[in-house]
């Protein structure tokens, strides 16, 4: 916050203007004042710590100024209630309190006890104790209270600095002074931060992280004494603590209610803020979701360094060593996050990509993952690179998009050459029981399974293809289920795709019949690149129930015979290979309605050359007749 509005509010005569003037000149002011100060405005240079420009507003509490009051109080973001005396002190509870209420005003109030020099007013502790105290415990509205002289010039200044604090740093948000505790939100964000800050993940921070903290946070190294008066300090709030390994996260939260306790609370609202924190304890908006701007015909891939940060992060989690992330470990490394992302949750991770023997999530697998994800949905993947605490190799001044790139637009398909994509997308659709979900098991290499489960929910699997070249990229199966036709009418969803696999049971003869009533059905779907596949292989083939064959069909269209395929066979994987190598060079795969014209361009040349010379021959021919 750049600005603060300080409106003072109390009955009359209790001095709120000579405060004001106090303030500004520094020293009380004898002569008359009047009534009512003009708003002052004091610039971030001038006696405020918080760097922000306050001002600050004088009030009447004249029955006819109340219009003028009411606005101003719903102007402010603090409210400075004066009192002097106990009738002005018996009308904070009885009068001002409950107007503020009445307003809906959600502002912080700091209560000001001033004219502290009269002695009748007894020490400060008894009027904290027996004044002050037993009101805030009333009104949570109440964010601090502090005594005060005009005409000592007695914490004037201090008073406007708690007022600048509690909109800058408001202490409610944090701290419960009734329970004496952090609040569950603060405790929250604190846990994440100590995650991120652990950066090897052995549950303490050692000296160097603290270090690195401090940096971070404060920008200024911590020197060994201010170190061992920290783990002091939490050595004797928590018996128990083993400082000798570092600080644990108990010892961590403990640090920061210390601070809230001795009134450091600005200290854990740096430390809040440092980490993209706003005043809700919320994560910014725009760090989880900054501006990414996807241009049409074009689509999201992770960039080196958003590969290396999932690579580096895979190999801290993996605890045991053995390959996979079980399901203690991506607990663990989800922990600052709001869970699986829900597009996880949709394609049922962890089936969805490769895993295991025991089940567990591999590398490959995980980086496919997240491959698709930024595919499908790259506003998730800059969350959770936020979530996780992704840093940009140039600084805090670049943002979680640096870990992203864009490919450029493959707008014309049919253009020859090949795509620049590492992430490509491939519908698999035929009929019912063709083999689809055994296709995609055996990409994620799993083991065959003979009982047929109908797919209801559209279904996704992400592995890695290494094409010819050694070039690898991530191909996304997905099978559409019952939702096939909704897809196929979506022009969106058709524009995303890279390729259709057309697939068909060879050993049924009504299972091709599917693809040519779909292609008829939707012929949009002609502008899409097409790989025809008969799956079953294994089995003995039959002749289709179609007009024409398979072969006739595919020959019809300029296109290759469907490819012949079993899952039982090692040699399936050759179909991905090829359903990649189409993906990424789509003007192999596309339909052609005629044949292409034959190429004559070596027949017009020979003949153009034949022309010329029998034009220069007849020309020196005539030249030789004329001479003679």
């Amino acid at each position: 916050m750049s600005a603060v509005r300080i409106v003072c509010v109390g009955d009359d005569s209790v001095g709120k203007s000579s405060l004001i003037t106090s303030l500004v000149k520094d020293v009380f002011v004898t002569n008359k004042i009047q009534s009512v100060l003009p708003q002052i405005t004091i610039p971030p240079s001038i006696g405020t710590p918080e760097n922000v420009t306050t001002t600050i507003v004088d009030t009447s509490a004249l029955p006819q100024e109340r219009n003028t009051l009411r606005k101003e109080i719903r102007k402010s973001n603090v409210i400075l209630l004066v009192y002097s005396d106990h009738y002005s002190y018996e009308r904070v509870a009885l009068f001002w309190m409950p107007y503020f209420r009445s307003l809906g005003v959600n502002v912080p109030v700091v209560l000001c006890a001033n004219k502290s020099d009269l002695t009748t007013n007894g020490s400060t502790a008894q009027v904290v104790e027996d004044e002050m105290l037993p009101v805030m415990a009333e009104f949570k509205e109440i964010d601090s209270c502090i005594r005060t002289s005009a005409r000592e010039h007695h914490n004037v200044n201090e008073v406007f600095f708690l007022c600048q604090k509690a909109v800058t740093h408001p202490i409610a948000p944090l701290f419960d002074s009734k329970e004496g505790n952090l609040k569950p939100a603060a405790v929250a964000a604190l846990k994440r931060i100590f995650y991120l800050c652990d950066k090897d993940q052995d549950g303490f921070l050692n000296d160097q992280e603290m270090n690195d903290f401090q940096a971070k946070c404060f920008e200024k190294p911590l020197s060994p004494e201010d170190l061992d008066n920290i783990k002091l300090s939490i050595s004797k709030s928590s018996p128990g603590s083993d400082v000798d390994k570092g600080i644990d996260q108990k010892g961590f939260i403990q640090l920061n209610k210390i601070f809230a306790e001795k009134g450091r609370h600005e200290t854990i609202w740096i430390i809040l803020r440092k980490f993209h924190y706003t005043d809700s304890l919320s994560l910014k908006d725009s760090f989880l979701h900054p501006k990414f701007e996807i241009p049409e015909y074009s689509s999201a891939e992770l960039s080196p360094a958003g590969y290396r940060f999932f690579v580096d992060l895979f190999l801290l989690f993996d605890k045991d060593n053995d390959g996979g992330l079980n399901d203690s470990e991506l607990d663990a490394l989800f922990a600052p996050t709001p869970g699986l992302p829900p597009f996880w949750l949709e394609t049922s991770f962890p089936s969805s990509t490769v895993r295991n023997e025991a089940g567990h999530i591999t590398l490959q697998g995980w980086l496919a993952q997240w491959s698709m994800t930024t595919f499908v949905s790259p506003s998730t993947t800059l969350s959770y690179l936020a979530y996780l605490g992704f840093e940009p190799a140039g600084g805090p001044r670049l943002s979680t998009t640096s870990a992203l790139k864009i490919t450029k637009p493959r707008k014309r398909r049919r253009r020859t050459g090949r795509v620049e994509r590492n992430v490509v997308l491939c519908y698999v659709v035929g009929a019912p029981s063709s083999g689809k979900s055994s296709l995609l098991d055996a990409f994620l290499n799993r083991p065959f399974d003979s009982l047929y489960r109908p797919t209801i929910k559209p279904r996704t699997a992400v592995n890695s293809v290494e094409l010819q070249g050694g070039k690898q990229c991530y191909l996304i199966l997905e099978e559409l289920g019952e939702l096939e036709p909704a897809i196929l009418e979506n022009q969106a969803k058709l524009d995303a795709c890279d390729l259709i696999c057309y697939t068909y049971d060879s050993s049924d003869p009504d299972s091709f019949s599917h693809i040519v009533s779909l292609r008829e059905k939707y012929p949009q779907l002609d502008e899409l690149p097409a790989i025809y596949t008969a799956l079953k292989a294994d089995q003995d083939k039959t002749t289709q129930r179609s007009e024409t064959q398979p072969d006739e069909y595919t020959t019809t269209l300029n296109m290759s015979a469907p490819l012949h395929v079993s899952v039982t066979w090692n040699s399936i994987s050759e179909l991905f290979i090829t359903l990649a190598e189409a993906a990424t060079n789509p003007s192999s795969a596309f339909p052609k309605s005629e044949e292409e014209a034959p190429d004559r361009t070596g027949m017009y040349i020979a003949l153009g050359a034949t022309a010329c010379a029998l034009l220069a021959a007849g020309i020196i021919w005539k030249r030789t007749t004329n001479a003679n």
